[in-house]
């Protein structure tokens, strides 16, 4: 029966379906940076690590329920301005949940502009149990994007949909280990660098624009998003790297 995972098709699929998962999750990590950020030091590794298995066990439960995803393309709001579908729906509230909460951390990173910035320091306003919320909601929409291109990308290589479901599983399994791994390393230098995180906030509300855009049928290519990420990133690296040597 899988036989077919021997041939090199499958071997190509799975290895570019990989990458693009690992790129698609770049978001989530962002978030799940900012996020856990507001939470005492020794629980915001349990938190991230919790935050990318509920991606992981959402995308493959979205994977599983792929008639439904399909049925949330339908338009379920229909007026002579405006269509918007089950999945339109889920990315404008998910953008503007974004747009509001990057602001926010943006209103609360300004008034500690004066002070030693650590997470600890804004504890009080953050439980566990409301991070790890946060991060199930949003994860919902991230990984819709996500399995939605996946099982977009698949199906012009592979045409049994149990393949499909299978491929597309162990790709998001191996994308989340990777990203578990390297998203400690994101969130620390993210939370040691005020300038890294305000980029990385301003980042997030431009996701979020970019998902109320898409949620409205206005669809801008994330590949514009990622190249403004890599290239403010980059000069920014630059100048930490001068201003400490």
């Amino acid at each position: 029966m899988l036989e077919w995972l021997a041939q090199p098709e499958a071997w190509g699929a799975l290895i570019t379906l990989t990458l693009l998962e690992i790129i698609l999750g770049i978001d989530n990590i962002i978030f799940i940076a900012i996020a856990v950020a507001k939470l005492p030091k020794q629980q915001q590794n349990k938190a991230r690590i919790l935050g990318l298995f509920l991606a992981m066990f959402t995308r493959i439960a979205l994977l599983f329920s792929i008639a439904w995803i399909i049925t949330l393309q339908t338009p379920i709001i229909k007026t002579s301005l405006i269509s918007l579908s089950g999945k339109d729906i889920f990315l404008i509230a998910g953008g503007i949940f974004l747009i509001y909460k990057g602001i926010l951390e943006l209103k609360n990173l300004s008034l500690h502009t004066n002070e030693e910035i650590s997470p600890q320091s804004n504890t009080k306003n953050t439980s566990f149990l409301t991070c790890v919320l946060q991060i199930a909601i949003l994860d919902i929409v991230f990984s819709l994007d996500s399995v939605i291109t996946a099982v977009g990308m698949l199906q012009n290589t592979i045409t049994n949909p149990k393949e499909i479901t299978l491929l597309a599983s162990i790709a998001i399994i191996i994308a989340v280990f990777i990203m578990i791994f390297v998203s400690g390393y994101i969130s620390d230098f993210i939370n040691k660098n005020p300038s890294i995180k305000l980029l990385a906030l301003c980042i997030l509300i431009l996701i979020g624009i970019n998902l109320i855009a898409d949620g409205l049928s206005y669809h801008i290519s994330k590949n514009y998003i990622y190249a403004i990420m890599g290239f403010s990133f980059f000069v920014e690296c630059i100048r930490i790297y001068k201003d400490k040597n």
